[in-house]
């Protein structure tokens, strides 16, 4: 029996199938549907309501993301802060090298509708 599964992983989601032994492999003639869109980071702390809100926005379109944790500082708190200096909040959204902003810059993008665009969808 193939059962055909999807897994998604922070950058691509790839498609496989369960072979009769067990193995996984590609699926055939699979899309990587991944393929093309620029990749998202976002940078957050726990227990923030903003990095949620921009989290749930980027989950509802179906964008992968990578987040970093900074609640307690560290070196991605300093990556934050070298790829975007004067950013004093979180969330901090960057869809590849392009600095968003925050969660009310994410929305806004979204509202004037271009947040699909920016994100490659």
């Amino acid at each position: 029996m193939i059962a055909r599964l999807k897994f998604k992983t922070p950058m691509r989601i790839f498609a496989c199938m369960q072979t009769a032994k067990g193995a996984f492999q590609d699926a055939p003639g699979h899309e990587d549907i991944m393929a093309g869109t620029p990749k998202v980071d976002i940078y957050t702390k726990w227990g923030c309501p903003f990095c949620v809100r921009a989290k749930a926005l980027l989950e509802k379109k179906g964008v992968a993301f990578e987040e970093f944790d900074v609640t307690m500082g560290g070196p991605k708190k300093q990556e934050m802060l070298a790829r975007a200096p004067a950013a004093m909040t979180v969330p901090q959204i960057f869809v590849g090298e392009t600095h968003v902003g925050g969660c009310d810059d994410l929305y806004a993008l979204e509202s004037a509708g271009k947040l699909d665009p920016l994100l490659g969808l």
